[in-house]
């Protein structure tokens, strides 16, 4: 790779248009680190899934001098179980080792063309079942946002583009640039949570209270050590009907939210902290830096300080 990242869109009959910008608008904000170029199969334009066609200057060719290739989703009249011939060819030209990012149903892309056999891999979660029945040897998991399988990732449907394009900013060049690209396009650095909480739920009646104040009580208080029944009292409701409220509202158990909003604020004081791994802890509200570990590794694969060195540099003598 050159100084300059070469990131090149795939765009499909039928595409999206939002997600066909998405890489263009967030690796464009990074400060000249990254080239975005956008080509067709066949170097013709597209039509997207509005009432317009895209125009592109670029055809098959440019796969191969690919650093990054992103796959934005198209129609979902449109997937099919076999690759189309013309798409096996175009993607046959990228050179070994390319990086490959597909957005919402891009994976049913590169899951027909074999690339996530035994891989993991999610989509989006209205499209989980069909995909499971298409590809059983794929490692479905329809509850995240985007999956970092190296030089595979995918995401699900729009936003998670924006989340799995910063997660690369991030991975190439640290939080520093990640999160000055966020601020660019008016998005959070990261989001927590998974698809559960935008899967369709039942809505509650407009008169039930809420959890929001009892869950914007807890991120005040992350540093304590918070109970069911003490956020269930402050929304005033029993212990089973805030669980279950909870759920509906969030997607996640409050147990689990819970251990969500710990480890993200974990990840930003590693980041933006000399604060050593106890320390960080106990401001977060696990009881010890071997909980804080724990819960760490389980949500993204790795250890505190090789986060930080990842995202922010050295670690801290000592640590």
């Amino acid at each position: 790779m050159g100084n300059v990242h070469r990131v090149v869109v795939l765009a499909l009959d039928g595409v999206y248009p939002f997600e066909l910008g998405i890489p263009s608008r967030v690796f464009g904000a990074a400060e000249g680190r990254y080239e975005v170029l956008t080509c067709t199969v066949d170097g013709r334009s597209v039509r997207t899934n509005s009432d317009f066609s895209v125009g592109v200057e670029q055809g098959p060719e440019i796969l191969g001098t690919a650093d990054t290739v992103v796959i934005p989703p198209f129609d979902t009249s449109r997937i099919t179980r076999e690759a189309p011939a013309a798409v096996v060819a175009a993607l046959g030209s990228m050179a070994p080792g390319t990086r490959i990012v597909s957005i919402c149903t891009g994976a049913f892309v590169l899951a027909a063309t074999g690339m996530l056999d035994h891989r993991p891999a999610t989509t989006h979660w209205a499209l989980a079942k069909v995909f499971r029945d298409w590809f059983p040897q794929v490692e479905l998991d329809p509850d995240v946002l985007f999956i970092d399988d190296g030089d595979v990732l995918t995401s699900a449907g729009a936003a998670s583009g924006v989340d799995v394009c910063l997660h690369l900013v991030r991975k190439d060049h640290g939080s520093q640039v990640a999160n000055r690209v966020a601020r660019m396009c008016v998005v959070p650095p990261w989001r927590d949570g998974g698809q559960a909480q935008y899967i369709e739920q039942p809505v509650p009646e407009p008169s039930a209270n809420g959890t929001a104040a009892a869950r914007q009580w807890a991120l005040e208080h992350l540093h304590e050590p918070l109970s069911l029944a003490e956020l269930a009292d402050r929304a005033r409701m029993s212990l089973r009907t805030f669980a279950r409220r909870f759920d509906e509202e969030v997607g996640v158990s409050p147990g689990r939210w819970l251990i969500q909003q710990r480890v993200g604020r974990a990840r930003q004081l590693l980041e933006s902290s000399d604060l050593s791994v106890d320390e960080i802890a106990g401001q977060v509200g696990f009881a010890t830096g071997t909980s804080l570990r724990q819960h760490l590794h389980a949500a993204i694969g790795v250890s505190p300080l090789a986060y930080r060195r990842t995202f922010r540099g050295a670690p801290r003598a000592g640590d």
